[in-house]
Formats: structure tokens, C-alpha cells, sequence
């Protein structure tokens, strides 16, 4: 082969090397959110081939079942597809440096790939060449493996939560729900260690599920809960007690508040969703003025203290709902929530989107896996 062809072919195989190895960095090993157009592109294709088993027109629990192969089919997809493309860059090399035919350097490419080592290269460039792919091969393996544990231990504390709030919300959560048991057993006047448990919980949240991108994917166990209809649960009730309820002010639930949003609203940038940053307090939000007072007239029903002005409670409520509507209803959508009152069951079917590539936005897709 001409010496530019086999310059061409070190080219190829270096930019495919490269690639790979900085999308297993930036996606695995990199503690902070980062867009990667490998790791998206791979679960992207994962996520349409399973949606041709998960039209909407299924039922809910048919297409919960699909979807909870996802994130990890997915992140099987991801080494698979990496070693597939190190398997081509380095027969690339091969058939540059030992020029055999494409047929000896698929073997030899295999071979190191997979430290079988039944077709040794002869030489000591092409020697080196194959220590460097068998050596990457393990080591994409090798951080996979390491990834694992971390993201299902992440998995599971974000699921205890989850768990323990259908106990005070019922399944689906409810934010009336919550404060109503919460009248019931005694102590709707001291839920500030339930706040202060949520605004941990909101933190952590923020720190994985941007580092750890997959985790909004995996589902709960029970197919009636979800993380993100949980963390609307959550700040609904939050934004009811201080709008609604006529008791003594306390700063845990609106802390509790801005602790949701802001995580939310920092897991939407990582999946590319727009938001305003800065709404106004009496921008439109998805719940409307008459839903807002049948739950009003409820809770005073049920025998809690509500303050008498409903016009002062809907501008409360609606100044703290419109900080996190937007972002959860599109991360509701996102990764198929159960139905659940006042988020996914008035999420839009297609939120807009917006991506980012260095300075260029691309509408209608997300930047991580989707």
C-alpha cells in the first residue's frame, strides 16, 4: 500500500483510539457532567430499539418492563461497542505497519484485543502495538466493572428515599397525601427533619445523576414509583405548606425547595433540557388556578389549618412552583415516568430540547445517554 494510504490508516485508527478512550473518561471517570457525543450516540440507539417495544400505545406496565432494560442494556452497549471500535482502529495499524492483507490484521487485531495470542505479530513496532491494544481493552473492562458497584450504590440510597415517601405519600405520591397523613399522625408542625432529609437527599441527587448520567435511568422496583415523581411530591408539599397552611413559619421547606430546583434544574442542563433560570414569580406553570383549590378546599376538609386568603395562597404556591415546573415535567418525560398527579401525568410527550456541541445547538435531542 502507498505510504499515503498507510499514513491515512494511522489516522484513522488514532482518531478512533482517541475517541473511545476519551468518551470511557469523561463518562466513567470524570466527576462532573459532561456531554459526550460517543456515549450518546451509543445509548441513543439502545433507547430507539427498545422503544419499538415501548410505543405509547402499550400499556404502562408493558412499557415500564421494556424500559427498565435500558440504562443497563445500555451500559453493556457502551464497553461492546467501545472494543468493537479499538478492534478496527488497531487492524488499521496492523495493515499500516505489516502489510499482510486485511485479513492477518483482523486476526492479529483480535488476538491482542483479546489477549488470546494464537497470531503473534512479528516485530517489535507491531509488538508494541498489540501490548498497547490488549492493554486498553482491559482496561475499558476494567473501569466498567469498577463503575458498576458505584452506580447501583448510588441506585440504592436514592431508592430508600423513594420508598419510605410512599409510606407518608402513598403510591403514586401525592403531596396533599403526604400532609394530610402527616395531620393524621401529629405532626404536620414538626415535618423540618423530613425537609432536611429531602435537601440531603436533593444533593446527592444532583451530584450523581450529572456524574452518573445513567442512573436517571434506572426505574424503581415498583413500577408505580419513580425518583423524579418523588422529587415532585416532594417539593409540591413543600410549596403547599408554606402557601397553604396556616401554622408557624419555618425556613427548612422553602430551603427544601431551592435545594429541588436547583438540583433539577442542574440534571435538565446535563440532559440538555431548556429552562428559564430566573422565572418570573407570576409566569404560567402547568397547574391550574381551579386544580390548585380543590386541593385547597380538601385540605381544609380534612381539618388542616389553611389560611383564609386563597388569592395570596395561589400566588405563593405559584411562586414556588414555577422555579422546578418546567424541569420536571421534562425530566418526567425524559425517562417515562409512572403517572403521577401534578408532573407526569401533564408532561409533554416531546419537551424541547436543546443541545450543545462546542458552540452549536442542535434542537430536538438531549446531550447525555437518552
Amino acid at each position: 500500500m502507498p505510504v499515503v494510504g498507510n499514513v491515512a490508516l494511522v489516522c484513522v485508527g488514532v482518531i478512533a483510539v482517541l475517541v473511545v478512550l476519551d468518551a470511557a473518561l469523561r463518562t466513567f471517570v470524570l466527576p462532573r457532567g459532561a456531554g459526550v457525543l460517543f456515549t450518546h450516540l451509543v445509548f441513543r440507539a439502545v433507547r430507539r430499539s427498545l422503544l419499538l417495544f415501548a410505543r405509547p400505545g402499550r400499556p404502562y406496565e408493558a412499557r415500564d418492563r421494556v424500559m427498565a432494560l435500558y440504562a443497563p442494556l445500555a451500559l453493556l452497549a457502551f464497553p461492546a461497542v467501545a472494543l468493537v471500535v479499538i478492534y478496527g482502529a488497531f487492524a488499521c495499524f496492523f495493515e499500516a505497519f505489516q502489510p499482510h492483507g486485511w485479513r492477518d490484521a483482523l486476526l492479529t487485531s483480535g488476538s491482542s484485543l483479546f489477549t488470546l495470542g494464537f497470531d503473534r505479530p512479528s516485530g517489535l513496532g507491531s509488538a508494541f502495538i498489540a501490548f498497547t491494544e490488549a492493554a486498553i481493552g482491559l482496561a475499558l473492562l476494567a473501569v466498567l466493572i469498577a463503575y458498576l458497584p458505584t452506580i447501583y450504590g448510588s441506585f440504592s440510597r436514592r431508592e430508600v428515599m423513594v420508598t419510605q415517601l410512599s409510606v407518608r405519600a402513598g403510591t403514586p405520591p401525592t403531596a396533599w397525601r403526604m400532609l394530610e397523613l402527616s395531620h393524621r399522625a401529629g405532626y404536620l408542625n414538626n415535618l423540618d427533619p423530613v425537609w432536611n432529609e429531602w435537601m440531603q437527599w436533593f444533593s446527592e441527587l444532583s451530584e450523581t445523576h450529572t456524574s452518573l448520567g445513567a442512573l436517571a435511568f434506572f426505574r424503581s422496583p415498583n413500577p408505580n414509583r419513580s425518583w423524579i415523581t418523588a422529587a415532585g411530591t416532594v417539593l409540591d408539599a413543600a410549596a403547599l405548606r408554606l402557601a397553604v397552611l396556616n401554622i408557624p413559619f419555618s425556613p427548612e421547606p422553602g430551603l427544601c425547595i431551592r435545594s429541588g430546583f436547583f438540583a433539577l434544574r442542574e440534571i435538565a442542563d446535563f440532559f440538555g433540557f431548556d429552562h428559564d433560570a430566573d422565572p418570573a414569580p407570576d409566569d404560567p406553570i402547568s397547574i391550574a388556578r381551579e386544580e390548585f383549590i380543590e386541593i385547597y378546599e380538601r385540605l381544609a376538609g380534612e381539618g388542616l389549618p389553611v389560611r383564609p386568603d386563597r388569592d395570596r395562597a395561589w400566588r405563593d404556591f405559584a411562586g414556588w412552583r414555577v422555579n422546578y415546573d418546567r424541569v420536571l415535567l421534562a425530566l418526567c418525560t425524559l425517562v417515562m415516568a409512572p403517572n403521577a398527579p401534578w408532573s407526569s401525568d401533564r408532561s409533554p410527550r416531546s419537551p424541547l430540547r436543546r443541545q450543545r456541541w462546542g458552540r452549536r445547538l442542535v434542537s430536538g435531542g438531549p446531550v447525555g445517554p437518552v
